[in-house]
Parts: C-alpha cells; sequence; structure tokens
C-alpha cells in the first residue's frame, strides 16, 4: 500500500521487453547494491522516435508555461491600470498570447494523439490502442534544503551527506526519462518507493521544506507547482500508469502471448489510474483530477476488453455456429464498454480536456465492433444454413441462441429460424445491413478528424472490414427476393473474461532508505523532536553501571537507579544511546550496545545519548485534516509510521506501570544490580 514501508519483495515474472523497440535497455539492478541505483533512463540524446515526441512535448511545455506567464502580467497590468491607451494596448497583447497558446495547445494535442509512435512494429493489421504521454517535470535542486534540515532538524553536518543528496537526485533524474520496458516501470517505483523514505525524513506534518515541485500536464501541457510531496508521489504513480499504456499498446497482437502481455499492461495502468482517484483529491492538474481518472480508467478497461475479443478471434479457429456467436457476443461487448467510455468523455468535466482525435477514435471503435457483432451472428447464420439439420439443433444450442438477442421478435419464433433455412437467411441478411450501416458510420466519423485521417492502419481495418461485409452482404442478396429486409434485433453483449484493476504493486522493487545514515527511522524521523545530543561519561561504581537498557536500533535506557553512577552522570529515562566512546550505535543491536559498555572496564566509557519528547501524533493528525492539498497519501503513511516507531512515551509509562504494581524490574531481581546477565532477557539489561 502506498502508506507502508517499502520492502524485500519477490520479483514478479517480468514484463518480456518491447519487440523491436528502438531504446536501449538499461543495466538491470544488481540485489542488493548499497552504493547507490544504477538504474539510468533513457539517453536524452538517442534520438529514437518516442524520444524526439517526447522533446517536442517539453518544448511546448515550457513555450505554453512561458505564454500563460506573459498572459499573468498582462491581465495584471491591465486590472491595475487606468489609462485607456494602455488599456488598449494590452488587450492587444492579450489576445495575440491567447491565439499562441491556443496554437500550442493544438500542437500538443496532436501530439498526443499520434499515437502510431507507439504502436508495434508488427506487419499484423490491428487496430490502434490509445497510450499516454509521461507528465513532463522541471529539475528540482534539493541539495540546500535536505542540508539545511539535517543540520537544524537532525543536529549533524549536511555536508556529510553529500554523497546520499547526490544519489537521491541522480535517481530523481533518472526516472524522468524511464525506459519502455520492465527497466522502466522499476525505475519509477524505485523511485516512489524512495519518496516514501524522503517524506518520512524530511518533510514534518507542521511545516514545509521550502520545494516546489513543477509537473506539466499530460495532455494540456499546463504547469502546476506544489510544495507537497503528494503532488510529486501523484505524478510519479500517474508515469508508471501512463508508462504501462505504452507498454501495452507497443505489444505484437498477432500472437496470444502479445495479446496477454497487453491485457496485463492495460489491466495495470488501470490499477494504477484507479489508485491514484481512490488516494489523492484536489489535484492541480486535470490529468489527476477525478473525473479525468475515472476517464481514464474506463479508457484502460476497453482497451483490455478489445485484446480479449481480438484473442477469442485468434483462437477460435472453429465455424461452429454457436462459437461463431460467442464471437459476435465479445465484440458486442467491446463496443458497450467503448460506449461507456465515450459517455464519460462527454461529461461537462472532461469534455473540454480530452483531445478530439480521443473521443473520435472511441466513437470509431465503438461504431466498428458493433458493426463487427453483427456481421459475425450474420455468419453464423448465414454459413450454417445447409449444414444445420433439425436433429444437430439440440437444447443447448436452441438456449443459447434464445438468450443470442436483446429482444425476441414474435415472428418467426427463433425456433424456427433455428430450423428454417430461408429464415435463417433472412435474419442473417438483416444483421448484415446492421453491420454495413455501423461501418459506414465508423468511416464517416473517421473522416471527420484531421488526425485519425493520417493513421493509414486504422483507415485500412475499417476499409478491409467494410468491404468483407458489403461482399457477404452481396453474395446473400437474392434476385427474386422482393421482401423488404426485416430490421435485426440488438445482440447481448457477453464476455468470458471479466477485466480486472490490477493494484500496483510497490513492493515489485526492493529498496533501502538512501539517508539511512542518519538512523532507524522509528526515531530519526522528520516527526520527531528531541533534546540536543548530551555527552555522559559514565563510570562504573560497585562492579555495576546502575541503568536499564531495552530494544535495538537505538537502545533506549530504560531505568535508571536512584543514585546510582547513571543519575549520577546524567543518563535519564527515557535517553536513547546514539554513540558509545565515539562508535556510532543508531543501528546497533541490544546485544552489540551491551558488549561496547562491558568493554568499558574501570575507566568507564562516554556515552552520546538523545531525550526524545514527541512524535506529535496530535499535529499529524490535524495538519492532514487541513492541508489545503487535501492528500489522503501523507496522511496515511504518517499514521503508519507513527505506528511504526513508538514514542519514548509509551515505553516510559510501560516502565513505570510495572514499578507501580509492585512488579517492577528492581523488586523481581532483587535490591541488587550485580546479577549475571544470563538471568534477563534479551531485550533487556541491567547493569
Amino acid at each position: 500500500m502506498m502508506g507502508e514501508e517499502p520492502a524485500s519483495y519477490t520479483r514478479e515474472t517480468e514484463m518480456s521487453s518491447d519487440a523491436g523497440s528502438d531504446e536501449e535497455l538499461p543495466a538491470p539492478m544488481e540485489e542488493g547494491s548499497r552504493n547507490g541505483s544504477i538504474r539510468k533512463g533513457c539517453d536524452p540524446c538517442c534520438q529514437t522516435q518516442r524520444s524526439k515526441l517526447q522533446h517536442r512535448r517539453a518544448r511546448i511545455n515550457q513555450q505554453i508555461n512561458k505564454e500563460m506567464r506573459m498572459r499573468a502580467g498582462a491581465e495584471n497590468l491591465f486590472r491595475a491600470t487606468t489609462n485607456n491607451k494602455v488599456k488598449e494596448t494590452v488587450a492587444l497583447e492579450l489576445s495575440f498570447v491567447n491565439s499562441n497558446l491556443q496554437l500550442l495547445k493544438e500542437e500538443l494535442e496532436e501530439l498526443n494523439s499520434n499515437m502510431e509512435v507507439y504502436q508495434t512494429e508488427s506487419e499484423s493489421i490491428n487496430v490502434p490502442m490509445i497510450p499516454l504521454g509521461l507528465k513532463e517535470t522541471k529539475d528540482v535542486d534539493l541539495t540546500v534544503p535536505l542540508k539545511d534540515f539535517i543540520c537544524e532538524h537532525y543536529g549533524e553536518d549536511g555536508s556529510l551527506f553529500e554523497k546520499e543528496i547526490k544519489e537521491f537526485m541522480e535517481l530523481r533524474q533518472a526516472m524522468r526519462t524511464p525506459s519502455r520496458n520492465q527497466a522502466g516501470l522499476e525505475l519509477l517505483v524505485e523511485y516512489y518507493n524512495q519518496l516514501y523514505y524522503l517524506d518520512q525524513r524530511f518533510f514534518p506534518p507542521h511545516r514545509n521544506l521550502g520545494v516546489h515541485f513543477h509537473w506539466y500536464d499530460s495532455l494540456t501541457g499546463v504547469p502546476s507547482c506544489q510544495r507537497a510531496l503528494a503532488f510529486e508521489k501523484g505524478s510519479v504513480l500517474f508515469n508508471v500508469a501512463a508508462l504501462y499504456t505504452q507498454i501495452g499498446a507497443r505489444q505484437d497482437r498477432s500472437a496470444t502471448a502479445g495479446i496477454d502481455r497487453a491485457i496485463d499492461a492495460f489491466q495495470r495502468a488501470a490499477g494504477a489510474f484507479h489508485y491514484l482517484k481512490e488516494n489523492f483529491s484536489n489535484a492541480p492538474s486535470l490529468d489527476m483530477s477525478g473525473p479525468s481518472l475515472c476517464m481514464l480508467v474506463r479508457l484502460m478497461i476497453a482497451q483490455v476488453q478489445e485484446c480479449v475479443f481480438e484473442r477469442v478471434t485468434l483462437t477460435t479457429q472453429d465455424t461452429h455456429f454457436t462459437s461463431q456467436l460467442q464471437v459476435a457476443q465479445e465484440a458486442a461487448r467491446v463496443s458497450d464498454v467503448y460506449s461507456l467510455v465515450l459517455q464519460t468523455m462527454t461529461q461537462p468535466m472532461v469534455k473540454d480536456y480530452v483531445p478530439f482525435s480521443w473521443a473520435s477514435m472511441v466513437q470509431v471503435k465503438a461504431e466498428h465492433f458493433r458493426a463487427l457483432s453483427h456481421y459475425y451472428a450474420a455468419v453464423a447464420l448465414c454459413n450454417h444454413t445447409q449444414s444445420v439439420q433439425d436433429e444437430d439443433c439440440d437444447e443447448e444450442t436452441e438456449k443459447f441462441f434464445l438468450q443470442f438477442h436483446v429482444t425476441t421478435p414474435a415472428k418467426p419464433t427463433l425456433s424456427q429460424v433455428l430450423r428454417e433455412p430461408e429464415e435463417r437467411r433472412k435474419l442473417g441478411k438483416a444483421h448484415l445491413r446492421r453491420a454495413v450501416i455501423r461501418h459506414e458510420e465508423a468511416m464517416r466519423v473517421h473522416s471527420m478528424c484531421k488526425i485519425l485521417r493520417k493513421m493509414d492502419i486504422l483507415q485500412e481495418v475499417l476499409s478491409f472490414t467494410h468491404k468483407r461485409s458489403l461482399d457477404k452482404y452481396s453474395e446473400m442478396d437474392q434476385e427474386d427476393d422482393f421482401d423488404e429486409t426485416a430490421e435485426a434485433p440488438e445482440i447481448h453483449s457477453q464476455s468470458h473474461q471479466k477485466p480486472d484493476i490490477i493494484t500496483p504493486n510497490f513492493f515489485m522493487v526492493s529498496v533501502t532508505d538512501i539517508f539511512q545514515r542518519l538512523g532507524p527511522l522509528s526515531v530519526f524521523c522528520a516527526r520527531a523532536r528531541w533534546g540536543p545530543v548530551r555527552v555522559v561519561c559514565l563510570q562504573r561504581g560497585e562492579g555495576c553501571l546502575g541503568l536499564t537498557l531495552r530494544g535495538d536500533s537505538p537502545v533506549l535506557v530504560a531505568g535508571v537507579v536512584p543514585g546510582g553512577c547513571a543519575e549520577e552522570a546524567g543518563l535519564r529515562e527515557g535517553d536513547y544511546i546514539v554513540a558509545v566512546d565515539g562508535e556510532d550505535c543508531k543501528w546497533a543491536k541490544h546485544g552489540e550496545v551491551v558488549h561496547l559498555l562491558k568493554s568499558g572496564g574501570d575507566r568507564g566509557v562516554e556515552l552520546s545519548v538523545i531525550t526524545l519528547h514527541t512524535h506529535d501524533a496530535q499535529v499529524e493528525r490535524r495538519s492532514a485534516m487541513l492541508s489545503p492539498s487535501g492528500d489522503k497519501e501523507n496522511a496515511r503513511q504518517r499514521s503508519m509510521g507513527g505506528a511504526k516507531g513508538q514514542s519514548s512515551a509509551s515505553l516510559l509509562n510501560w516502565n513505570r506501570k510495572k514499578n507501580r504494581d509492585g512488579g517492577g524490574v528492581t523488586k523481581r531481581l532483587g535490591s541488587t544490580f550485580s546479577l549475571p546477565f544470563g538471568n534477563l532477557r534479551d531485550s533487556e539489561s541491567m547493569y
């Protein structure tokens, strides 16, 4: 889940890289590597078709950003001035700026509609899929803010963490250009998981780091800027989904293996969009708004259903009557889901946002697959005119045919249709007539969109299926048939495979906190507050130190003997030991700290300790509710993080309760503190 700490994982079966991909694959990440991530993005200078497209998108995004700044300045001047001549000049300038913005948005829409770049290079003829381009982002320099926060909050020299900061910045730079394969997905997920640690380490709930994250809208190129880390995480998750759409569109769907990979990719894209919709709110950009994400989820589900239909037609080799009817129902199902997508695209919040070519493509597909459903129904009826005999029409076939249509005609009955060849021919001819009409409507919608007219493969598919239906209709049309062609009833849509929405698996990539040298996240996090590091010189007196230790990483001083050596040295109950004789112990296990304390001998030991004041749990909850961004993601992660790292207050209350009940450590073990360590639990030691 989005709020859980990334952990080790079992690598899933990797999606094969794109066949014929024009991108160089980055080297796989070595398991357990802590010398920095070696994942790399695509070479920005590599002039592949997709990289050229992304470069043009980035350039247009920058130009749109520039024009919008000019428009904002001109509008402010127009409102502020009282000089009519200045107002006229500014109004004229605004008209030029708005014209430029419109031209840039149209150019970006054309790039977003350039579906052929993302399609497979196979020679097979398939209807193109609709992929999404990646969101672009600007460089963010976190060096100074992170160094300042490390110095201010953690009390350490920020310059000592330059290596970690550089590693994180390189990872962010790499994820801006992910390769279009499994390695690119893992790169994005790795960065996404690292953002969890960054949030816990450097983003307290009651203040911001002063870092602005700039991202451009995927479809309009309009820039958005927020200081909330949830905006960065949501944008990365959007790119994960967009990359899945590109991988799905890239697959060769002329074979079942490619179709299955496309289905998996589109289902995962739908899951990422759905997860983004459910866990992020008040998005600053339209592409991550609720209505847009709902439309994208439905679009991905429709493309999954289209792939299911292609697999059915590929695997259905027999020409049995019921088999052909099942293919017709699959096509009708694809048409229904695309009609639902088109309905979503015409909603007020989405209508002016979605590219016209997308809406046209969806409408073309809805008409195209409705035509195919009637065509396969006609094939089932007409091709079996002579072969289906009375004895072959068993009860199962008749029952299936009775449920095939949405409405059942009164005359002739469907039982008569099954048994009389002439009635089957007439009904098949009626279905062919509707198929031809639907094909012509699909071609009409296609001709109205300039961008779709440039897609040769789509034109080829529509022309081929239209001609096939016309030829079949001409074959069925008899010269002596003077009866008016009946109206074929609609076909009941049905599918043997329901698309799944696969939730993103954030554990697909094992990551290690880049800033783990700061200490365990349960204590050394942005929400925790503690006093400055205190150095305590502890001398052993009469064979004991007078303190009780508990826990690991870091070890907690759970109890201090009144009047003992530890109390005299300044140790307090609830202190955390961060160093012993200058050796860092933030990640040390209980036994390691015990060994260091014992090795001090009579000369004593020098302890560096901190006192944890609070985790600000109430402040976190209040901040999450009042946050202007309203991001559920950060609130969830902080609540999860709070559950993982208990505060010292809870530990102190536990110890005091033991003492109040008369069953404390001192009474239970006697009044002396010279008992051997073997009599104590492994997680608690007394000196």
